[in-house]
């Protein structure tokens, strides 16, 4: 017997790294994905990913995409009680676990464990406890790749927003820094690696700062994406987002 499991996902590396590990476990039968995205946007929470983007990752990924959509602003009540539809839903379709590529920040695992504990669904952390210093190695050695898409311009140079996750990124990081930004320094989304059928045709786009962080806009390869709004790139404003669903920078 497998634990059907879905995997919260961010569109970030970490959140590859955790389908990855999950993949190799023969106990585990990842069935789907589960992400939250601004409902006014149609963007990933801090990472401002394109709606469509992260269906072309599930289809890469060869995995069904779950989507929870928050109001903006979300307030906690609004945030839970749409992830708690959510998993109710999970809950019908007899997923018994869902896996998140949160790495060692207690608190978060905590209110994750906390909210999960009444639908009786499993939390799972499949990459939590390692070494980030050698996983961001490991990752970057595999052949995984991704668009640094926000960075936190008080822990980093701006110009690192656009730039691609890769060694020559690694490298360039000071050394006071997180190479896996657990605590948000920076955030990604994962175009290539051993975990996409194939890479995803992206690049860069637009740069620009919106209430303190600097984000840069992900574009599809091969197709008109439309213009970026004006405020698709905002953070979201109070606390729910630090707890999102979406795990994995």
């Amino acid at each position: 017997m497998t634990t059907k499991t879905l995997l919260s996902w961010s569109s970030g590396k970490d959140s590859a790294w955790a389908l990855h590990l999950l993949r190799a476990d023969p106990t585990i039968e990842v069935v789907g994905l589960l992400s939250t995205l601004n409902q006014a946007t149609g963007r990933v929470a801090m990472h401002a990913v394109r709606e469509r983007l992260l269906e072309q990752q599930a289809r890469a990924l060869g995995l069904p995409l779950t989507k929870v959509f928050i109001p903006d602003p979300c307030s906690n009540e609004d945030y839970e009680a749409a992830m708690g539809a959510a998993m109710a839903d999970a809950k019908d379709a007899r997923v018994e676990a869902i896996a998140f590529g949160d790495l060692f920040l207690e608190d978060i695992r905590r209110y994750r464990e906390d909210k999960l504990a009444p639908t009786g669904i499993q939390p799972l952390f499949p990459v939590w406890g390692s070494d980030t210093r050698v996983l961001s190695r490991e990752m970057v050695d595999s052949g995984l790749r991704a668009i640094v898409t926000c960075v936190d311009p008080k822990r980093l140079p701006r110009e690192l927003a656009g730039r691609t996750y890769d060694a020559d990124f690694l490298d360039a990081l000071p050394g006071d820094i997180d190479p896996c930004a657990e605590r948000g320094e920076f955030h990604t989304f994962a175009y290539a690696g051993p975990m996409f059928e194939a890479p995803i045709p992206v690049g860069a786009g637009e740069t620009v700062e919106r209430d303190g962080f600097v984000f840069a806009d992900v574009l599809p390869i091969g197709g008109h994406a439309g213009p970026p709004k004006p405020h698709q790139f905002q953070p979201p404003a109070d606390q729910p987002a630090r707890f999102a669903t979406n795990a994995g920078s």
